[in-house]
């Protein structure tokens, strides 16, 4: 029998992602500080945050499987995180219009009970359409992606945005690299499909 199955996130897009899986799992928010440190590049703090999501869970848990994701966005050495906010969001539009971002999509797999850990960073390049003014505003309005990094939901409406999308991995754009977590899963004892 495999351990319990726990998703260490709030986001209903990674929610929606794991459910593709046809696992039964819970989900349960670590609550984490999720700041920045000066010292780290957006591909290391979203490996750390990942992982101390993972851990902080794994801990109340110890002998369940803990999922921990975190997702930074980075375009021209600017690192990109949630806009929060329609201002936020515009500017974020602005500055990606045109230019190649780069999404890291970090997760680890952690089972406190026997040790096991499993770390991963998927990134994906995106290439963003030159965007005026008019259309960033039209398509804030019409999505409002405001819990998003980089400010457009590539599988709904912001599709229209993007000129191309470079990945071995679709779904981690979304927020969790389902093609990789299938593999750590397994490695756990899982058995998919």
């Amino acid at each position: 029998m495999t351990s319990p199955l726990i998703l260490a996130s709030s986001s209903r897009y990674r929610r929606e992602l794991l459910e593709r899986l046809r696992l039964p799992f819970e989900s349960q928010s670590p609550e984490i500080d999720e700041s920045e440190r000066p010292d780290e590049s957006p591909l290391q703090t979203a490996a750390r945050l990942a992982l101390t999501k993972a851990q902080v869970v794994a801990a109340r848990v110890p002998a369940a499987t803990v999922i921990g994701s975190d997702q930074i966005a980075e375009v021209d050495g600017v690192r990109l995180n949630k806009p929060g906010t329609h201002e936020n969001a515009t500017a974020q539009l602005r500055l990606m219009s045109g230019k190649a971002v780069t999404f890291h999509s970090a997760m680890a797999v952690v089972r406190e009970s026997d040790g096991l850990r499993r770390q991963v960073v998927v990134p994906t390049l995106v290439r963003m359409r030159a965007l005026d003014a008019d259309e960033i505003e039209r398509y804030l309005r019409a999505e409002q992606p405001y819990d998003c990094a980089g400010s457009a939901k590539s599988e709904g409406l912001g599709i229209t945005l993007i000129e191309a999308i470079e990945s071995d991995d679709p779904s981690a754009l979304i927020g969790l690299p389902l093609i990789r977590l299938c593999g750590m899963l397994r490695e756990f004892g899982y058995r998919l499909p």
